[in-house]
């Protein structure tokens, strides 16, 4: 969601004259775009913003977007009182009225809703992969997480405006569309005549010749329905990969984290899954050191990885978020603790991903350039061999994997 959300703001700068920079000294304008999920993250901001203040122009404007926006408020204007401006995730499409009245400090963090998709300038320009956010918010409100609070309630966007996007992006050299969204496969608008889903948006993405992979994230397990299960075995544009976090594999830790399903649904998804397409890869989420997790709960954990065997995850400890029941509950873990723990369960998902990785040595998939490297269906890196450089030019050529590791995979492209 970042992505985007740098993506149209630099869209945005550019139609208003801007030319982006390399050099933070030389800049006019200075936007930090962050995240909130971890704490240190929201303290890298405040550390980056104290590195930005110290060595900008100095009529520079310079402030804070995004969620760290949303959690701070007036108080970053009391940590940093250089900011210019501070803009929550819904309101960044505010920037012009700052730009203007640049005497001004502006503080906005409200939840505005969609205001900020019918605001802002069409793209005048797509990448390979284009990302498409659908929905925003979300209602789960796991008990370890700040989203709800920076980012609100869910709300999804009309299907003819996201489809616009889909084609404008198409007709401006986009091969693959990522959807997006806090809960992504929650995706749900009604307008008189029908109920539109992921699915649905899938379908219809699908008929555009020009877009040739469709993936989403980030998933909910217990939103993975019948209809969008069964298009995984029946679209072959939609990737046979996808993330859809587990957060533990202790029932006891999943209902203090407020997560609305047990081990057994999330497994049952899973055989679904594979039962409609064999080749289907999953990524996960994990937390380690959720507060009251035992060496039992997380030996738990541990096992359900190995045996999902999953192909690329992303694990952290847990981080205490304010605004969050988790952070007042008892028996919170200590940092020592959870330092192991992490490096327990990053051996086993590294393992995982190597044993996937050199499985695919041999195959032969069709994949898509991503800045410099390649991208396979699952997502892996592949780097294409030296002596295969002339041909590096292709967008979405067949590669040949001839060998792998941890991190990627080296190929060669297929000879048309």
């Amino acid at each position: 969601m970042n992505v985007y959300d740098g993506q149209r703001i630099q869209n945005m700068l550019v139609l208003l004259g801007y030319e982006k920079t390399d050099s933070v000294n030389d800049a006019d304008v200075i936007i930090l775009n962050t995240c909130a999920v971890r704490e240190k993250a929201t303290n890298k901001v405040f550390s980056a913003l104290g590195r930005i203040r110290d060595c900008k122009k100095e009529n520079a404007i310079f402030g804070i977007v995004g969620c760290v926006a949303r959690e701070s408020g007036e108080d970053a204007f009391r940590r940093m009182p250089e900011l210019n401006f501070v803009l929550g995730p819904q309101s960044y499409h505010k920037l012009p009225l700052i730009l203007d009245n640049p005497d001004q400090k502006y503080l906005h963090t409200d939840l505005s809703g969609l205001e900020k998709f019918d605001k802002l300038p069409a793209m005048t320009s797509s990448k390979l992969i284009q990302y498409i956010p659908i929905q925003e918010g979300c209602n789960h409100c796991c008990s370890y997480c700040i989203v709800p609070f920076t980012r609100g309630p869910e709300i999804s966007r009309s299907f003819m405006d996201i489809m616009n996007d889909v084609r404008l992006a198409a007709e401006q050299g986009t091969l693959e569309i990522c959807f997006l969204g806090q809960n992504v496969n929650g995706y749900n608008f009604q307008d008189s005549n029908f109920n539109f889903r992921l699915s649905d948006l899938i379908k219809e993405s699908a008929k555009i010749s020009n877009i040739k992979r469709i993936r989403y994230t980030s998933s909910y397990p217990t939103e993975m329905t019948d209809d969008l299960i069964d298009l995984h075995g029946t679209e072959s544009k939609l990737l046979p990969f996808l993330n859809l976090p587990i957060q533990s594999g202790s029932p006891a830790v999943l209902k203090a984290m407020n997560r609305s399903y047990s081990i057994q649904d999330y497994l049952a998804i899973i055989d679904k899954l594979r039962a409609k397409r064999p080749d289907v890869q999953i990524s996960s989420d994990f937390i380690v050191g959720f507060p009251g997790e035992t060496d039992k709960d997380f030996e738990m954990t541990c096992r359900l990885a190995k045996k999902l065997g999953y192909i690329n995850s992303y694990s952290f400890k847990y981080s205490k978020r304010p605004h969050t029941s988790a952070a007042l509950m008892q028996n919170q873990i200590p940092e020592s603790i959870k330092k192991e723990r992490l490096k327990i369960l990053d051996e086993i998902l590294n393992e995982n991903m190597r044993t996937f990785n050199m499985s695919c040595i041999g195959k032969t998939f069709d994949c898509l350039l991503d800045e410099k490297n390649y991208r396979t269906p699952y997502m892996q890196q592949v780097v294409v061999n030296a002596g295969n450089l002339k041909s590096k030019l292709q967008k979405y050529p067949k590669i040949k994997i001839t060998d792998g590791n941890k991190c990627s995979l080296r190929g060669i492209i297929c000879e048309a």
